[in-house]
């Protein structure tokens, strides 16, 4: 049913709750900011606050799983207790993870990360489409036929990113633009908004690359600390933001560990969103 589908769950939280996405990035860095150790504890520490001011706030959250995976599988049970508190509480849960790879072991990733029965499961997860976009199939069907979602890098914001993403194909087109046709393809009929996204950063600027057809959301990293403004989405997509999902994480994060500043920043960073991403009509 439509109801139960990825998309439509994040079309309804974006519409509740706002468009913004809050990283969970317990780098070292920050733990010591916080007065921390880097430890488990301090992981413990550091993700139940991020959660408590998060986590009945925003549309959705992204814990970046390597920072977690670092611990060990101690690391890894805060990653599942994270869920736990961050669906009981009605946000939707994108785990930042960047799988990419073939046949059974792509099949794999899928069964741990968008299996309704593994204790890993996620809303939606990123995956790198670099093995060729067909790899990522078993990622793509198990999502569809579970109520996930996958967000499929196509335009990141790293330097050296444009000299794969731009190169151009026998057709023509770039690699990150048949990523992108091959996404709208997946999503092609669904409606409100279609399970499978794209990444773009929001420091790429106006690239040429079409988008009109995608369908699905676009997951918007590299804002704040990392150089990108909210009006910088407006060159990157013009005026067609329904489906973008702005996403914070060291200029919220860097509040903390004070629950009330984070709740603030929070809050003015959504009113930022708001004042930008328009929603779909």
């Amino acid at each position: 049913m439509t109801e139960g589908r990825f998309g439509a769950r994040l079309r309804a939280a974006m519409d509740t709750r706002g468009p913004l996405c809050v990283g969970i990035d317990p780098h070292p860095a920050l733990l010591s900011a916080w007065g921390l150790p880097d430890n488990v504890s301090g992981l413990e520490r550091f993700t139940r606050t991020v959660v408590e001011a998060v986590a009945d706030r925003v549309a959705v959250v992204k814990p970046q799983s390597a920072f977690f995976e670092r611990f060990g599988s101690q690391g890894v049970a805060v990653l599942e207790s994270a869920f736990r508190q961050l669906r009981e509480a009605g946000a939707l849960v994108l785990l930042d993870v960047k799988r990419g790879d073939i046949g059974s072991t792509a099949a794999a990733y899928a069964d741990a990360y968008l299996d309704p029965a593994s204790p890993l499961r996620a809303d939606a997860i990123t995956a790198s489409p670099y093995l060729g976009f067909g790899s990522l199939s078993p990622m793509i069907e198990k999502a569809v036929a579970t109520g996930g979602g996958v967000f499929v890098l196509a335009l990141t914001s790293n330097p050296e990113g444009p000299i794969f993403q731009h190169a151009r194909t026998a057709d023509g087109r770039t690699v990150a633009q048949t990523v992108i046709d091959e996404v709208s393809q997946v999503n092609a009929g669904v409606n409100p908004l279609g399970d499978i996204g794209v990444v773009v950063g929001a420091t790429v600027g106006d690239t040429g690359h079409d988008m009109s057809a995608l369908g699905g959301p676009v997951l918007v990293p590299g804002l704040g600390a990392q150089g990108g403004r909210p009006e910088d989405l407006r060159a990157v997509f013009g005026d067609d933001l329904g489906a973008v999902l702005p996403s914070y994480s060291r200029e919220i994060l860097s509040q903390g560990p004070s629950v009330t500043r984070l709740r603030d920043s929070i809050e003015r960073l959504l009113d930022v969103c708001r004042s930008v991403v328009q929603p779909i009509g």
